[in-house]
């Protein structure tokens, strides 16, 4: 079983408003309302791909119910602690002139709800993969994905991490089996600038040496590369098509790696599974579907 973590999910309310002016009422064109995080990304891409997953983390009232309900339709199975103070967020994304994100709190989670996560942790096995992702709400400590990975660490679980930053760079002394850095991220890690496949290659080794199994660069219009645990690199230049929303495409490119690594065991197949994916759900509004990826392979032929 797949299982992924979202320590702070939400109702994402996506509007549309012609022309925002501040202090007046304004109208919406367009809305909907979307189950929000990158674990929760990760599990309805998975999902979509024909694979199980289990959705973990914290949820509370009646907006973390919704998000339940939400993730539930999309197929995926959830088993969130429910949280007894607060409610989970719902992050108000406003596409305008310009666009605006308004996010909440969340809930406020406790030792004893962190204490059970840990107990879900304990049943895993060497079978399981585990994907831990975005960041950390301030009612947990800074600590949180050490304290997970350390814990299952003797289960030699595939573990992926996709985080930035020290939240990456402490986790990488027990060699997570995936990363999923962007050239943004890679580039802010070691203090320089990465515009071309060629140029994350030499960084990506150098976090393969401080730990990592196999390191994943994302790189939006240049494509992507992989550097994997048997030495080879692989990398390739993006899809061709229009990019109509890049959130969700990162954690579409974990989720369609992971599917490809689990149907094939090949990481060559595995990397263009989750570049396509990725691009897949760039190319939409939603997120990307079996047919979505297909239909971008072939258009990654063609170039």
């Amino acid at each position: 079983m797949i299982y992924t973590i979202t320590f702070n999910p939400s109702l994402d309310y996506v509007i549309q408003v012609d022309h925002f002016k501040p202090g007046i009422i304004n109208k919406t064109k367009f809305e909907e309302i979307l189950p929000g995080g990158k674990g929760i990304n990760v599990s309805i891409v998975l999902s979509n791909l024909g694979h199980e997953s289990t959705a973990l983390g914290f949820m509370a009232g009646f907006t973390g119910k919704e998000i339940e309900h939400k993730l539930e339709s999309y197929g995926a199975k959830t088993d969130f602690i429910h949280v007894k103070k607060g409610l989970s967020r719902i992050n108000v994304k406003m596409k305008s002139d310009e666009e605006t994100e308004i996010n909440g709190m969340g809930p406020d989670i406790q030792p004893e709800d962190i204490q059970e996560l840990f107990n879900q942790l304990d049943t895993l096995t060497e079978k399981d993969v585990l994907v831990i992702s975005g960041s950390i709400p301030s009612t947990l400590p800074d600590t949180m994905y050490e304290q997970i990975i350390e814990r299952v660490q003797e289960k030699k679980i595939k573990v992926v991490v996709d985080a930035t930053n020290n939240l990456l760079l402490k986790v990488l002394k027990y060699k997570p089996f995936l990363i999923k850095p962007n050239n943004h991220e890679l580039g802010e890690i070691f203090n320089v600038e990465l515009n071309t496949r060629d140029e994350v290659i030499p960084y990506a080794k150098k976090l393969q040496e401080m730990g990592a199994q196999n390191v994943l660069i994302s790189m939006a219009g240049q494509g992507a590369v992989l550097v994997s645990d048997n030495n080879e690199v692989i990398q390739s230049k993006a899809p061709k098509g229009i990019v109509v929303n890049s959130v969700g495409a990162g954690d579409s490119m974990v989720a369609g790696f992971l599917a490809g690594y689990l149907e094939t065991g090949n990481y060559e197949k595995a990397f263009i599974n989750g570049l396509c994916c990725g691009s897949a759900s760039a190319f939409q509004v939603g997120l990307a579907t079996k047919e979505d990826v297909e239909n971008v392979k072939k258009t990654l032929s063609e170039n």
